[in-house]
């Protein structure tokens, strides 16, 4: 099985309260980065058979938006693990619960992505990779202990994506 973590995309700046943190949504920019990273994720035919959302509103939009972009049809889950209050061992029992998939996106917050990440890959979390909003990582699940694939993040993507249309040939001069 494949896990792809995925932090939420931009929701602007976090609030003193919270409530209201909890209730923040995306802004045009984020919602523009969940679209740019779904689009990544269809170019490199990732197969997702489960998304899983923190109950979080910034989270399950970001959730909701990859999935739409996906083609996802069925239900994004939510899993307190995924919470900014979530820990490791809530979500190892998630992953162990979908263990039998393809694929499984949650979708979650900083710094337990980046704790879960290093931990996994590690198997004592001495790792610190850094997961930008609205940024992916591979994890092959099938690997002892498992195997950190890739981490693409949504400026590295846009600058891929730029490149595209460019030559890679040096211009000559004719004359």
């Amino acid at each position: 099985m494949n896990l792809y973590l995925m932090r939420h995309a931009n929701a602007g700046l976090g609030r003193e309260n919270p409530l209201l943190d909890a209730k923040r949504g995306l802004i045009k920019e984020g919602k523009e980065q969940c679209m740019l990273m779904a689009r990544v994720l269809s170019a490199l035919k990732v197969q997702i058979d489960v998304i899983v959302s923190s109950p979080l509103k910034r989270a399950l939009q970001t959730a909701q938006f990859v999935g739409t972009e996906l083609g996802y049809d069925a239900k994004v889950l939510i899993d307190r693990s995924l919470a900014l209050d979530g820990d490791y061992a809530d979500f190892q029992t998630l992953v162990a619960k979908h263990m039998g998939r393809e694929g499984l996106l949650v979708v979650g917050h900083n710094p337990n992505m980046f704790h879960f990440l290093g931990r996994m890959v590690t198997g004592n979390g001495g790792a610190s990779i850094r997961v930008r909003k609205a940024s992916i990582a591979c994890v092959n699940m099938d690997q002892h202990p498992p195997r950190l694939q890739w981490l693409l993040d949504p400026r590295l993507c846009r600058m891929l994506y730029a490149s595209v249309g460019k030559s890679s040939r040096p211009k000559t001069s004719r004359k």
